[in-house]
């Protein structure tokens, strides 16, 4: 009991980290399916990151890439999905896209196939290229 009890506290106390967008991040929706029903409805490609809170290259992306200036002009292009890995009901998407080690950055097209994918923090210039890259390839 005492077990799972703090299993749970370190699933609430990630998820609510994981949550905590810096301002002018871009609006993450909170699973893969969510993000693919989006995408399906927009016809926009999909930035699923997978994360963590402990991750210290995640949280420079978090808070220094995806809010950026440079990244900023991408932000309504694609649908964004930011998928905490610590997250029990994640599990399924990381096995399905292969998330070894984190920060996994998946790219779809708008129907879910991959067009792209990329491991490891990178800046902001050059994650922009890569978005501008990945949104060519998604059409």
């Amino acid at each position: 009991m005492k077990k799972t009890i703090l299993l749970f506290l370190a699933a609430a106390t990630s998820l609510a980290l994981a949550s905590d967008f810096p301002k002018g991040s871009p609006s993450f929706k909170d699973s893969s399916a969510s993000a693919m029903s989006a995408a399906k409805k927009s016809g926009k490609p999909v930035v699923m990151v997978f994360s963590a809170a402990w991750c210290p290259p995640c949280q420079t992306m978090k808070h220094d890439v995806y809010p950026s200036a440079e990244v900023k002009a991408f932000h309504d292009k694609f649908v964004w999905a930011y998928i905490d890995i610590d997250d029990p009901s994640n599990e399924s998407a990381a096995t399905k896209y292969g998330v070894n080690s984190i920060p996994h950055i998946e790219f779809l097209n708008a129907e879910g196939k991959e067009v792209g994918k990329q491991v490891g923090g990178t800046s902001a210039e050059a994650f922009a290229k890569t978005l501008q890259s990945m949104l060519a390839k998604a059409k």
